[in-house]
């Protein structure tokens, strides 16, 4: 049984969005609806894996302590173990193992968020049009859109990082060699489609890149894949090392490619085959574990859109945020499409990057050619108590950017 709703992580957006099921559901609606709010559109974004570090809740609970000290209770209580104790003490190794790290990121970013409306009065429903998340950082977003409660989405992220761990360590045992991610970079962003369709075709996929058209006759092991496309010019893969290092020469020497090649600090290959265990325990959780009062884990609508990572759009009913929220462990993570969706098809104008870490605010600056607050909207990362009043500043000298 997944725990029970803790009386001080009511819903976020409590209040005025949730009086009835129909204004939940006008929420979800009114960024199509011709009755569009003057304000410039909003959305907020949480990170994934990478970004943790030894003692980032401490400047958050000196600062705020009436706020944050109930949280980091809860923390430990919904997991049944110390993890705040980890998070703050250490040592890095045992923060960094994936069923360690997981939930500290999602735990440190909704207390970030927490403390906004908290502590400043900031309320998203009122204020904010769609929620996304990269990779991890989507179930972040789904807390704060009203799909998922934090204790329920705390201890799918810990089970779904157990299982990842446990993956990573079969595949070392079974394989031999390392496993782990590698970021490509190319400093000419024309030659990143001509760079995927190189690695495709040297991966035996199919044209649109799909894992289900991957080789049959290739085991996951010995897979490699693209984890993510986070911008214009950078791509993640994923899977055996030794495996990318020869792509790497393939690319080089075949296809006149030549990007600069960073190993992420990961000994885990995240969305690749190897994780199906992780797809298929989340598939099962999703949709046969209840709440104590017997609802479902997942509701629906949420209070905005939640942009999925596997299609790079608003998840569309509750059947299919359970199933690509699954599928979401071993495909590839669309941060770039996402990025573009909401930038040039919703015109969104602000965004707010909640959580430790600025890589996904750089990410998405550099994607809508913004960085902190411009005429009429901006992007902003709050990763730091000294951040946060400049920041809702800024949201609110905006606000009205649009009349």
């Amino acid at each position: 049984m997944i725990a029970a709703e803790l009386p001080s992580f009511r819903r976020l957006a409590a209040g005025a969005a949730r009086a009835s099921g129909a204004r939940r559901h006008h929420r979800w609606v009114r960024f199509q609806s011709s009755g569009a709010p003057k304000r410039p559109k909003t959305a907020i974004f949480f990170p994934g894996q990478g970004v943790q570090r030894v003692g980032m809740i401490t400047p958050w609970l000196e600062a705020f302590p009436r706020t944050v000290k109930p949280i980091v209770d809860e923390i430990d209580q919904v997991l049944g173990l110390p993890l705040t104790r980890i998070i703050a003490e250490g040592p890095n190794a045992v923060l960094t193992c994936t069923e360690n790290s997981q939930p500290a990121i999602m735990a440190t970013s909704i207390l970030i968020l927490k403390v906004m409306e908290q502590e400043f009065g900031f309320k998203p429903a009122e204020r904010l049009d769609f929620t996304l998340g990269h990779s991890l950082g989507e179930f972040a977003a789904l807390v704060a859109g009203g799909y998922l409660e934090f204790g329920d989405a705390l201890k799918l992220v810990r089970q779904r990082g157990e299982v990842m761990a446990h993956c990573s360590k079969e595949a070392r045992k079974e394989g031999g060699g390392e496993y782990g991610m590698v970021a490509l970079v190319c400093e000419n962003e024309d030659r990143l489609k001509a760079m995927v369709d190189g690695i495709h075709d040297f991966l035996g996929l199919s044209h649109d890149g799909s894992k289900s058209d991957s080789t049959i006759d290739i085991p996951p092991i010995a897979q490699v894949l693209i984890a993510n496309i986070n911008s214009k010019n950078q791509i993640v893969l994923s899977g055996s090392i030794d495996r990318i290092t020869t792509l790497l020469s393939n690319l080089r020497q075949f296809g006149g490619h030549d990007p600069r090649a960073v190993r992420l600090k990961s000994d885990s290959p995240f969305h690749s085959p190897l994780m199906k265990p992780a797809e298929k325990l989340m598939k099962k959780l999703l949709h046969d574990e209840k709440r104590s009062n017997g609802e479902d884990l997942v509701r629906f609508p949420g209070y905005m859109p939640c942009i999925s990572n596997v299609t790079a759009k608003p998840f569309k009913s509750k059947e299919q945020l359970e199933d690509l929220l699954a599928r979401q462990a071993v495909e590839t993570v669309n941060w770039w499409d996402s990025v573009k969706y909401l930038d040039q098809e919703q015109q969104v104008k602000r965004w707010i990057g909640i959580g430790p870490g600025k890589v996904g605010r750089n990410l998405v600056g550099k994607e809508v050619g913004m960085k902190g607050e411009v005429k009429g909207g901006g992007v902003w990362g709050v990763t730091a108590p000294g951040e946060m009043e400049e920041i809702v500043k800024a949201l609110d000298a905006t606000e009205t950017a649009c009349d």
